[in-house]
């Protein structure tokens, strides 16, 4: 019998998800819901919503462990969110205005208006402020409804409503949710430019904590509806990209994650912040004051349901496995421009057509490619080596393009069993409650599915292609 069990619960952009983990890891349940979405949903949604999806969630898990496990064991919670999302709270703690969404483009003119600032007041700490950071939303929502400054008690992020509703404290937030919201993670406070110049008052901002860190406990009318035992450790939470990075167990220095979902998302941790002047790569602050530098790509596994869509994958990736490397040059950029690992606004993509198995090769090298070029650019900044990578998200499952990339980088990569945004909460929720840092959570409660060594000879074939490669995006402008 497991002496602990960890609650995590990820409220994501479609839906909310629940699971509870023992204290190695051990999945017990899951439950998710989807959101009812409209037009609007990448603007603005309910938090209510996402708090009754949680009140139906959290009783149905408990129900279906109530006969397989002691319930006074369980230990913590821990609640993980959308990054920049925000919400403004009145002193009744209920929202002035549905929360304004990371994904809403509407506060692009004050998030120049704050990156301008930014650059000019502070030596360092995070200035790349764009439309999907919580500072701008916060003005934007000051600008467009003047007549609710009264009202405000505080501006909180997506996973603090969540995390307040539990515990009943809002006031409370974690570094990863306050670094875009201009809390300086290097100084630990809230920069004197954020009130003079951007005019956020200084109360209207939350006090901000360690991720992981107890806060309270689930209150006892919650408890007694979901028939869970009294002292549940409610802590505090964490951005999804920095979840997901916890529950592929990238937490200790030298260890890092890449997670190929829609978007190639890199995730590390050194000693040190890793000082990037084009600002492609920021900085979040581990909860043990370690640094998690990092960046999200436009570049990702997108592509694929656009070019394949209707066609056998795993048949696609079998084939392609027989013809490493393929003959022609892939960079699957479905949308303009990108972001990371540089700054290409104007970049498109390129694929070869006709062949399907070709093209399919193509596109999974030309990701892999990208992800070599951000490593080489993080290890040139960092002075770190890349030794191996813990690997998550949709790209993980095609055990060919595991494969390449892992030939592409010449480092093993390492597929993680279970890499869900709300397993990463629950190893959040166990790292002050039960064991006592987050990288002896994460030792215990983290395992590989599979783990893929460089090919040598393949190893040398890329090496070739990879030069090809940048040579062709130097050719079409989009590299200098």
């Amino acid at each position: 019998m497991s002496e602990a069990y960890f609650i995590g619960i990820d409220i994501g952009t479609q839906g909310a998800r629940v699971v509870l983990l023992d204290e190695v890891g051990q999945q017990l349940a899951a439950k998710e819901e989807v959101f009812p979405l409209n037009e609007r949903s990448r603007e603005e949604q309910s938090p209510d919503i996402w708090w009754d999806c949680c009140c139906r969630l959290i009783p149905e898990l408990v129900k279906e462990v109530q006969d397989k496990i002691p319930l006074d064991k369980i230990r913590a919670v821990a609640v993980t969110s959308t990054s920049g999302t925000i919400i403004p709270l009145d002193r009744n703690f209920n929202p002035l205005h549905p929360a304004i969404m990371y994904s809403d483009p509407r506060s692009g003119k004050q998030a120049a208006f704050c990156a301008a600032i930014a650059l000019k007041e502070i030596k360092e700490g995070y200035t790349a402020f764009n439309a999907s950071s919580g500072l701008p939303k916060m003005r934007w929502f000051l600008d467009q409804y003047p007549d609710r400054a009264a009202q405000l008690y505080k501006f909180i992020h997506a996973a603090d409503f969540i995390t307040g509703r539990l515990c009943g404290e809002y006031g409370v937030t974690d570094y990863t949710n306050a670094m875009k919201s201009g809390y300086d993670i290097h100084q630990y406070k809230w920069q004197e430019y954020i009130v003079k110049q951007i005019g956020i008052r200084k109360e209207w901002l939350q006090e901000v904590r360690p991720s992981g860190v107890p806060l309270g406990t689930i209150k006892t009318d919650l408890t007694t509806q979901w028939g869970l035992p009294e002292g549940i450790i409610v802590t505090t939470g964490m951005t999804d990209g920095c979840a997901s990075q916890v529950a592929s167990g990238a937490v200790s220095p030298g260890q890092w994650n890449t997670t190929i979902g829609t978007t190639l998302v890199i995730k590390g941790v050194t000693g040190q912040a890793v000082a990037d002047p084009s600002g492609v790569i920021y900085n979040h602050r581990h909860p043990t004051g370690y640094w998690m530098p990092g960046g999200a790509s436009n570049t990702g596994a997108d592509w694929v349901s656009k070019l394949f869509a209707g066609q056998d994958l795993q048949q696609l990736s079998e084939q392609a496995a027989t013809k490493l490397p393929a003959a022609s040059l892939a960079w699957p950029l479905i949308q303009q421009g990108e972001r990371f690992p540089f700054k290409a606004p104007q970049a498109v993509g390129f694929w070869p057509e006709g062949d399907l198995v070709e093209k399919f090769t193509a596109c999974m090298e030309g990701v892999a490619f990208i992800e070599r070029y951000a490593y080489e650019r993080i290890a040139s900044l960092s002075g770190e080596k890349i030794e191996r990578i813990f690997s998550a998200g949709g790209g993980s499952n095609s055990d060919t393009w595991l494969r390449i990339r892992s030939a592409v980088i010449n480092v093993s990569v390492c597929k993680m069993k279970n890499v869900s945004g709300a397993a990463g909460a629950a190893i959040l929720a166990a790292s002050r409650s039960f064991y006592s840092s987050l990288q002896d959570a994460a030792a215990a409660m983290v395992s590989p599915e599979l783990t893929v060594q460089p090919s040598p000879p393949l190893v040398n074939a890329y090496d070739l292609k990879y030069k090809l490669f940048i040579d062709e995006l130097k050719a079409r402008k989009i590299l200098n």
